[in-house]
């Protein structure tokens, strides 16, 4: 007999099942290994021609970049990953703070729990840690083909006073998840009446495996303002489904695409190509400032950390993000020195080379 407690039980079991789901990614991140087996960020195939006599002071070296109407100190961006648990709102402040200190632009994890449940909004909202950072909110893209549209989005961007909202793709992430969102039909549509109706800029953003030549195209003609490529290298998505996976057969499903993807360097060269017009953000297996260096060679505008900085946090707070985003900054400083690049524009119209 339904006595009309059945939907708020359902409500009840959807809460708990994220609840766990967010609980385990964080937990597999910090705890498994869940890289790439074969495949690389396609970085490493890339160098600078060494300039012995740079005619630049180190000193004077200029990291600072102008992206979506923002001025921020570095290219670095801590990309979005957690939100919706007690210990999710503990990392976001966390790292946060961290930007604040160090000039860096943040996106936070998707924001649907919030959505779905108000109590959770606390676990995204840092504008009080964090009030003059480049902040970006989060929901999927596919979320568009479940119910969301743009009521869903302006609530994420004004939940935590957001300067862009970013759309993720995670087809194959999706379709690994037991509980998986699967529905990517007819998307562009509504993605180009979101990009046209929201006050903000929209940002797509994949979550590992990288955007075509194809797909970049479609997103800018649909109004994107900027794209991730999130390209294969670093985390796999897979990997960690794989980690969590109720049934042995969900876990070789899952196990099978642990080296799927675009690596990251080729993905930012199909960025570029397909939309020459829209900042290209750069993430996906990024581990010093060396790489970062070499992705706005490549013509990234922000280069975009997730793992490090999550380690970062966990392991020393608010200083050892500071400590993480100085260490990497140094390193993109005495690249550019080093290369003869005396600004990020300068470097970006710097040459690499093709390893022998």
């Amino acid at each position: 007999m339904n006595n009309g407690s059945t939907p708020n039980l359902a409500a009840e079991q959807s809460a708990d099942s994220h609840d766990r789901r967010k609980a385990d990614h964080i937990r597999i991140n910090l705890e498994e290994d869940v890289t790439f087996k074969k495949v690389t960020n396609g970085l490493e195939s890339y160098f600078f021609m060494h300039q012995a006599l740079p005619e630049l002071d180190l000193a004077e070296i200029d990291t600072s970049i102008k992206v979506l109407g923002r001025t921020l100190k570095t290219p670095l961006l801590i990309s979005s990953m957690t939100g919706g648990t007690a210990k999710a709102r503990e990392i976001n402040r966390t790292l946060a703070a961290g930007a604040q200190a160090t000039g860096m632009a943040m996106g936070l994890g998707s924001m649907r729990a919030a959505i779905e449940d108000p109590a959770l909004e606390s676990t995204y909202q840092v504008r009080d840690v964090a009030p003059d950072i480049l902040l970006f909110a989060n929901l999927g893209a596919v979320q568009l083909n479940y119910g969301y549209g743009l009521d869903q989005c302006r609530r994420s961007v004004d939940m935590i006073e957001a300067d862009a909202l970013i759309l993720h793709f995670n087809p194959l992430q999706e379709a690994v998840q037991p509980e998986g969102d699967g529905n990517f039909a007819g998307l562009l549509q509504k993605i180009e009446a979101i990009c046209r109706a929201l006050p903000v800029p929209v940002i797509a953003k994949e979550v590992g495996w990288g955007f075509s030549r194809e797909a970049a195209r479609q997103l800018a003609e649909a109004g994107v303002a900027a794209i991730d490529v999130a390209g294969a290298g670093g985390t796999s998505w897979s990997q960690v489904e794989m980690y969590r996976a109720p049934t042995a057969r969900h876990a070789r499903i899952a196990g099978a695409f642990i080296d799927w993807g675009i690596p990251t360097a080729d993905s930012i060269r199909y960025c570029r190509e397909a939309a020459p017009e829209l900042p290209v953000f750069a993430s996906g297996g990024i581990r010093d400032g060396i790489d970062a260096a070499k992705c706005v060679a490549l013509g990234a505008s922000l280069v975009g950390l997730a793992g490090e900085f999550l380690r970062a946090a966990d392991s020393n707070g608010v200083e050892g993000v500071v400590e993480l985003a100085g260490t990497i900054t140094q390193e993109l400083r005495v690249a550019m020195f080093c290369a003869a690049a005396g600004d990020l524009p300068a470097l970006a119209q710097t040459p690499l080379h093709k390893s022998f």
